[in-house]
């Protein structure tokens, strides 16, 4: 300001005011810069204030932007029948804010994530809503204005998730329809009514999964922690993909976790092995086949994305944190009481499902990785999702992952043959 009073520009009733010898003029698309007609030269910044203004709205009625001769800008007023150089937006111009791009990290919710989303042409379907992560999630994209569908087990408790979402805004558009992803034909047989419901789907959540449960086989013969956290799945998907396809942009999103770092599906030769995906009693450990079904999810979240992307469907697995105070280890009192303990030091239920809406509604997200909020395969930390960062960003998956590709065809082709002969 010294050096304004200096050269006597400070003389004048109000901050904006422009000092004697300068005028406020606009460009075509609104934007405001300044002329100084005593050293002839032009700015965008204020020669007061350095602030940059842009006209907001368009042109009040009856005006209309024309180019003369010379190629200057000026407005013609129809209902007055006069001319000017002066754009009339200038009296409503609004200070040019620029917005940084959000970061998030483990403090960040769910309600911040989707702030300002506007979900309402949005269907999306979320299996295992009806409590922890899933509920969330449904909440979330409820209070946004997506047309959500719980996908539960449970109806009961489903339906009694509806109703909390529904008292908390009686507009929620959310609803409960039955899939038991321990039975293949319950799973068709979603399929079957959503697609004759002729709904589009833009975001599909698997998110269902079960923890230290005793062995035990599914109605279709196969081990019942593989099949509910990941065949289920598979099989869903591959039963609404072309509905998947219809309502591009879609997007695929895969609960899955950091346990799967913790074991492997190859044998001594480095090939995958079938028999561990689904394991005879004797060779049964719960923690242990958890961590396989995770690494399933992401090695067929990785597939699934070489195969869908270029049809407009994206995908990608996630791991929403560490030590969840989630319903999921409910079978096993001992993982119960290790995770009482540790609650007061992670994230609650609102905090978990952050990572849930970075993969489904960021429009900038590397797709085809396992993203956490620490660290992912290829080295993005979330909230680093801006395009100039984007740019170094190569997925480059550790050798495990080469596997992706033959796990799906042996999901896709031997496994697949086995459902239809238990379903029929």
């Amino acid at each position: 300001m010294a050096a304004l009073k200096y050269a006597g520009m400070d003389d004048t009733d109000s901050e904006d005011e422009l000092p004697p010898g300068w005028e406020e003029r606009s460009t075509k698309d609104g934007w405001v810069y300044y002329a100084n007609h005593e050293e002839m030269k032009t700015q965008w910044e204020h020669p007061k204030t350095g602030k940059k203004k842009r006209c907001a709205g368009a042109l009040p009625y009856g005006w209309e932007q024309e180019t003369d001769d010379k190629g200057q800008v000026f407005y013609v007023d129809h209902i007055n029948k006069r001319t000017t150089y002066f754009d009339p937006r200038q009296a409503f111009t609004v200070e040019d804010m620029q917005v940084k791009p959000k970061r998030y990290d483990g403090n960040t919710t769910a309600l911040e994530i989707l702030q300002d989303c506007d979900l309402s042409d949005k269907v999306v379907v979320i299996t295992g809503a009806n409590s922890g992560i899933g509920f969330e999630t449904a909440r979330s994209f409820a209070l946004h204005g997506a047309h959500v569908i719980l996908a539960c087990r449970n109806q009961s408790r489903a339906i009694k998730a509806v109703s909390l979402i529904t008292d908390e805004w009686r507009k929620a558009r959310v609803e409960a329809m039955t899939l038991d992803l321990a039975s293949l034909r319950s799973v068709r047989e979603f399929a079957e009514i959503f697609k004759a419901r002729k709904l589009p789907l833009h975001i599909l959540v698997c998110n269902a999964a079960v923890c230290t449960q005793p062995w035990n086989l599914t109605e279709d013969g196969l081990e019942t922690t593989f099949q509910i956290c990941h065949l289920g799945h598979f099989y869903l998907v591959e039963l609404l993909q072309d509905v998947l396809r219809h309502s591009t942009p879609a997007r695929v999103v895969v609960v899955s976790s950091e346990s799967h770092r913790f074991t492997d599906l190859v044998d001594s030769c480095g090939k995958v092995e079938p028999n561990l995906l689904s394991p005879p009693q004797k060779e049964y450990w719960s923690m242990l086949a958890y961590n396989r079904a995770k690494l399933c999810n992401i090695l067929f979240s990785s597939e699934l994305h070489r195969r869908m992307s270029p049809h407009g469907v994206t995908c990608n697995a996630l791991h929403p944190g560490n030590m969840m105070y989630t319903s999921i280890h409910r079978s096993w009192w001992l993982m119960t009481l290790l995770f009482t303990f540790a609650r007061p030091f992670t994230k609650s239920m609102v905090k978990q499902s952050t990572m849930c809406f970075s993969s489904q509604i960021s429009p900038v997200i590397v797709c085809g990785i396992h993203q956490s909020n620490r660290r992912s395969h290829g080295s993005i930390r979330q909230g680093e999702v801006e395009v100039p960062l984007m740019k170094e960003l190569t997925f480059t998956p550790r050798p495990l992952h080469s596997s992706a590709y033959t796990l799906f065809i042996i999901l896709h082709k031997e496994l697949p043959m086995r459902m239809l002969q238990l379903i029929y």
